[in-house]
């Protein structure tokens, strides 16, 4: 076992542990202001991971390699069950415990998390209003403006349908990628027809079906985020200024792949 580091690489220099350990940095003397903090980097660290995943399996699908893709979102799965696990360890606060330090966080809230928002551009959930938390930060809003204007995972999933010669609109391959993506029967249909014709189209199928893994961890993961916020503060209103566990809810409704989760009713 190697015990003398002095100029070599050493565990502790290769993942910057002294920078990462340092972060935590509480504003009040409670004691579970410290695990606050540390679950809050554990999930920014978990949504920059999603985003680099998504971000290669949506240029895996441009190029028509699917294979990629597939490992890339079945990863986002497993690390969505990481970030679900989370609310289970923030759950153990109570009212009380947060209550002791919750007014020294002024403004701040995950509501504010870029990361988070980028993620949800990358899946299709795109809102214009949404860059307008960050306009302070230069950087953040840059990439955040990139997200929102690029096609989106499911954009790229319709334009690989549109390839491989099944019928897209042109007016949804052509879009304005900035707006939220309305269903449309036509793609319901396509969807449809690869489902019923799954050995022939077996790729596009297990397309799908990633697709669905994905969304069905990430409103697994607001939902608990939902409840968490519930159990601890109630109806109170976000430090953010949202309407707390009330705009939690709408965000259950909204569906990035509507089309395959409405083909399940016709099959």
């Amino acid at each position: 076992m190697h015990v003398d580091f002095a100029g070599r690489q050493t565990y502790g220099g290769y993942l910057k542990l002294d920078l990462l350990l340092a972060a935590q940095q509480p504003v009040t003397q409670q004691h579970d202001e410290v695990a606050f903090i540390i679950i809050h980097h554990v999930q920014e660290l978990w949504l920059k991971l999603v985003a680099h995943e998504l971000e290669a399996a949506i240029a895996a699908i441009r190029a028509d390699h699917l294979a990629p893709a597939f490992k890339s979102l079945a990863r986002v799965t497993r690390i969505q069950e990481q970030l679900i696990a989370a609310w289970d360890v923030l759950s153990t606060m109570t009212p009380a415990d947060y209550l002791a330090f919750r007014g020294a966080l002024g403004q701040a809230s995950g509501f504010q998390s870029y990361q988070y928002r980028l993620v949800e551009f990358l899946l299709g959930g795109k809102d214009a209003n949404m860059l307008l938390a960050h306009r302070h930060d230069a950087k953040a809003h840059a990439r955040l403006t990139a997200a929102l204007n690029a096609p989106s995972l499911y954009d790229e999933a319709l334009r690989i349908l549109a390839r491989r010669g099944h019928p897209v609109p042109q007016e949804l391959l052509e879009r304005d990628f900035s707006r939220p993506y309305a269903p449309n029967p036509h793609v319901r249909d396509i969807w449809l027809s690869i489902y019923r014709n799954s050995r022939q189209h077996f790729d596009l199928y297990e397309l799908a079906e990633e697709l669905v893994d994905v969304e069905d961890w990430f409103q697994q993961w607001r939902f608990r985020h939902m409840k968490t916020v519930e159990r601890i503060i109630g109806y109170k209103p976000g430090t953010g200024g949202s309407s707390g566990v009330g705009y939690l809810k709408t965000a259950l409704d909204h569906a990035f792949f509507p089309e395959l989760w409405e083909v399940r009713t016709y099959l």
